[in-house]
Formats: structure tokens, C-alpha cells, sequence
């Protein structure tokens, strides 16, 4: 916990606590630099990581990169950059067995007799997907924390929240620094705790903040993903791109109790097939690889068969068709399910669509760096530009876990310790002469407009009017949250509020901007 001083110090800041940021912090702190990572949310491990369930690519028997290669640039609809899907196919593997098994010692699944277990996912050619049952981004988060931890030159600092990034000129008071490079140079950072705001100055820092699932009303993310980083780094000037192409995962739990819980594709993969309130299997008539066809795919079939019938969902059945022991295998839904009384044992589980992955971000280069000198970004908030227009299922974590190191590498080597600023030139926070007091139930009805506006516009199928629509209502509310921002005293749901929105008139904007329906971005 940092107190005491209004101003801290080091040489990368990391904002997120998932594969990304923890990659890159134990890389960097490993070449001697001096890390500060900070995570919004009072648990470490909450992220998009720790509730990943499905796995992570590698390779499996009879695999190779090149088929790798193929699977991911086929998902992605023929818009993915060659050069950082051959990067992750090339690095990747081998990043897993060295970093993941050898160093973290995350405890993937293995036989009886010890050998490493390979799932099959929608969209993969082959087995070859690692996986702690159903809880594999638990397991590296937590593997991950323990190796961070024993790092003596990373700062970890929870329950703090990164308001903006710190940048010059924007932020000198020095005339000449109009001269310079335009530079991120840190951030200010609330302090949840006690609602003061605070300075981190770094040469160079990290985004690592995740996705921005929580913009919709249906979503399998957590509750911290409002899409901070991609707002940060808009209002800094960075360059963002493909934000229009946001993947909705075809099967989240459809329960009163428990909206948005992620039911795994690799349930699809051990065999599970898609029916309708009927019990009339679908999806052999949208495409020929049935339920193992890509996400855009599967989830817009099943919202087809919604709309047809009229119904709010569709079953997943696993317990009439795989041929598996689905208790051990999926013990985490198996027992949220039962928990809803739901026997996936013995009965199917009623699922939907649900926002689940932006393909998009702020645009990086091999590296990890944005268009903004001496700011990374890695993870889901950055665009290398692999995913493309639709992601392939488990390659997230193994995106994360690439450029978190790559990004991490790429700054140690460049590291010289000069600053170009001084401390003195860039001010402390000024908050309102009068602060407003913040109403809880305003917040929440703003997040119901921007997460409905979402859902009904900018969803799985999109018009040209529904986007125009959802735009113009989003710019007009954006206007009133920022002008309440302005007046307002800061709190992490203020924060939050004012990304979101931000967040969710970039990805409006860009859809409507792109009148071709490729990928996740689909105009009927």
C-alpha cells in the first residue's frame, strides 16, 4: 500500500493484474527494473484471467505452428496480421512450457500416467488447448501472484484506480514542452481507500487493464471490466483500431441468479451440442462444422434461433452426447449449475450469447508499443491485430502472456533511466472548487442506458439505423456524464462510469463507421 507521498517513482508502471500485467512485471523485475503494479479492484487476482475458464493454446500432438497459424487467420476472417499471429504461433509454446509450467508452475491437467491433457475448442484443427479443468485462468492467476511475489524490485498495490495517463506536453507547465515528443510519463492514480488522488511517474508504462465486457447488459466478464485502458488511452492520443469487432461468446449461463456466468466452449469441444427449447439440435444448418464453428458464427445462429422461435434461449447439452467424466472435467460449472438446480449430469443448461472479448484495442506493434512514445499496451485492451475479426477460442491468454513478456523485454533492453521531464513541472491534482456528492442510483441508471443502448444497438446483429441510434444517444449521454465527472468528488464508480461511456461511443462509432459485416462485427 502506497501512503504517505503524494508522488511515487519507478521505471514501468503496470496498470492490471492479469497474465499480461503479471508477464510483464515478473519479466521486468527479473532485468532489475523497478516495477509498480497497481490493480483497481481490492483482490489482486480479479481479471478477465482469473475467470477464464477454457485454456490456453499450445501445441498439441501432431500439431505445428503453421496449423496454428491457419486455425487462428481463418477465425479471424481473413483480417489478422501475419506477423503477430506467425509471432504468437513461433513463441508462444514454448512461453508456456518455459514461463507458465517451468517458472510459475501452473498446474495444468495431466493423465494418469502424467502427460500434459489437450482440449478441443471451436475453430482448432486439433487438441491442443491446456487446461486446469475448468478453472485454467484461476490457476495461472494464481500461480502467477505467487512468482510475483517473490520479486523483490515489483511493487504490488491494490485497490488503487488509474484515472488518466500522465502525458506531455498535455500535462507540463513548461511552454517548451510543446517542443517535445508527445510521451506517457505515468498516470494519476485514486486511492480507493481514502479517495485522494496520486502521482506515479515512470519512463515507461504498461496498459494491461483488460477488456470492457461490462458496456453490455449480458456479459461473461467481471465486474471490473469497464473498459479503462482503451478510454485512457483514447483521451491521451493514442491510436485504437478494430474496436467495432466484439465477440460475443454463444454460451453464458441463462439464469436469474447467475446472468452471464461463462458456460466453456470446450464443453462444445467433449461433444456437447446445441438444441432448442424443442430439444432440436440447430446448428448443422448454419454451418458445417456445427457446434465447433467459430464464435461469431455459433452465437449469431443462436440468436437467429431465439428470434425465430421467440425464445430467451437455447440448451446446451452435454450429458447426452459426451463421453467424458463431466463432473471432473467441469467441476466449476458443474457445481454453479447444481448450486441453480441444474443437474448437468442428468439435464441441459440453458445458455445465451453474451459480450465476451474486444478483438480489438489500442493499437500495438510487435513489441507492444502504441502509437504514443514510452506507452505499452498488452492483453485484451491492445490490438496486435492476431485477432483480427474474430478470435479463436483460448488464444487470449496466450496473447496476454506474449506480449506481456515481449513488452517487458523490449523495455529492458531500451532502458536508459533518463527522464525526459521534471516532476516539478507537471501538477498535482486539482480537484472542484465544490465537489458534488455522488448519488449511487444516478451512476447505476447511467449504466443500465449505456449497457442497454449496447445490447439492443451495437450487439450481435447491427443495422445501419440501430447504430446511428445508439450513437446519438450515446454522444448525448456521454456529454452529461462528463460534465458531471467534472464536478463530481471522485470515487472508483465515477472512474468507471466515465470510461465506460467513452468505451462504448468508440466501439459505436467504429461500427457504424464499417459498413462491411465481417467477423463479430455483423450488419444484417
Amino acid at each position: 500500500m502506497m501512503k504517505g507521498n503524494t508522488k511515487h517513482s519507478c521505471d514501468i508502471l503496470i496498470i492490471g493484474s492479469g497474465i499480461a500485467g503479471l508477464a510483464a512485471a515478473i519479466t521486468a523485475g527479473e532485468q532489475g527494473l523497478k516495477v509498480i503494479l497497481i490493480n483497481k479492484e481490492a483482490l489482486l487476482g480479479e481479471s478477465n484471467t482469473q475467470h477464464a475458464q477454457g485454456g490456453i493454446v499450445s501445441l498439441g500432438k501432431d500439431d505445428s505452428p503453421q496449423l496454428l497459424i491457419k486455425d487462428i487467420m481463418e477465425a479471424g476472417d481473413g483480417i489478422s496480421n501475419v506477423e503477430a499471429v506467425t509471432i504468437l504461433a513461433s513463441e508462444g509454446p514454448a512461453l508456456v512450457e518455459d514461463f507458465l509450467i517451468g517458472q510459475a508452475e501452473v498446474p495444468f491437467s495431466r493423465s494418469e500416467s502424467g502427460a500434459l491433457e489437450y482440449a478441443k475448442e471451436a475453430g482448432h484443427s486439433t487438441r491442443r488447448i491446456l487446461h486446469h479443468k475448468d478453472m485454467t485462468g484461476k490457476a495461472i492467476e494464481e500461480s502467477l501472484i505467487k512468482k510475483a511475489q517473490t520479486c523483490k524490485n515489483i511493487r504490488i498495490v491494490t485497490n488503487y484506480t488509474a484515472i488518466d495517463l500522465l502525458t506531455i506536453p498535455h500535462h507540463s507547465m513548461n511552454p517548451l514542452s510543446l517542443y517535445r515528443e508527445p510521451q506517457c510519463i505515468g498516470a494519476y492514480v485514486l486511492n480507493n481507500r481514502d479517495e485522494q488522488v496520486e502521482m506515479i511517474f515512470s519512463q515507461y508504462t504498461l496498459l494491461a487493464t483488460g477488456g470492457l465486457g461490462k458496456i453490455y447488459l449480458h456479459t461473461t466478464n467481471p465486474p471490473c471490466a469497464t473498459g479503462d485502458g482503451f478510454a485512457m488511452a483514447d483521451r491521451a492520443g493514442a491510436r485504437l483500431i478494430n474496436m467495432e469487432y466484439i465477440q460475443f461468446h454463444p454460451t453464458s449461463l441463462f439464469h436469474k441468479d447467475a446472468d452471464g456466468f461463462l458456460i466453456s466452449e470446450a464443453m462444445r469441444g467433449e461433444g456437447a451440442r446445441l438444441l432448442t427449447k424443442d430439444n432440436t439440435p440447430f446448428m448443422d444448418h448454419y454451418s458445417p462444422r456445427g457446434e465447433l464453428a467459430p464464435r461469431d458464427e455459433v452465437s449469431r445462429a443462436i440468436y437467429e434461433e431465439m428470434i425465430r422461435r421467440g425464445d430467451s434461449y437455447v440448451y446446451l447439452d452435454i450429458a447426452s452426447y459426451a463421453e467424458i467424466d463431466i463432473k471432473k472435467r467441469f467441476p466449476l460449472i458443474y457445481e454453479k449449475c447444481l448450486s441453480l438446480n441444474i443437474d448437468i449430469l442428468k439435464e441441459a443448461i440453458p445458455v445465451v450469447p453474451a459480450a465476451h472479448y474486444s478483438c480489438g484495442g489500442v493499437q500495438v506493434d510487435s513489441w507492444g508499443r502504441s502509437s504514443l512514445k514510452n506507452l505499452y499496451a498488452a492483453g485484451e485492451v491492445s490490438a496486435t491485430g492476431m485477432h483480427g475479426a474474430n478470435r479463436l477460442a483460448s488464444t487470449s491468454l496466450l496473447e496476454g502472456l506474449v506480449w506481456g513478456v515481449r513488452a517487458a523485454r523490449h523495455i529492458a533492453t531500451h532502458f536508459d533511466g533518463e527522464k525526459p521531464y521534471q516532476e516539478s513541472e507537471i501538477p498535482l491534482w486539482q480537484p472542484p472548487e465544490k465537489e458534488e456528492e455522488v448519488d449511487p442510483a444516478l451512476i447505476q441508471q447511467d449504466w443500465l442506458s449505456i449497457t442497454s443502448t449496447m445490447w439492443n444497438y451495437v450487439g450481435i446483429i447491427r443495422t445501419v439505423k440501430r447504430l446511428e441510434r445508439g450513437t446519438d444517444d450515446l454522444r448525448y449521454l456521454k456529454n452529461r456524464i462528463d460534465d458531471f465527472y467534472r464536478r463530481a468528488h471522485l470515487t472508483p464508480m465515477v472512474l468507471n462510469l466515465r470510461n465506460g461511456i467513452q468505451t462504448a461511443l468508440i466501439v459505436a462509432e467504429a461500427a457504424f463507421s464499417n459498413r462491411k459485416s465481417r467477423g463479430a462485427h455483423y450488419i444484417k
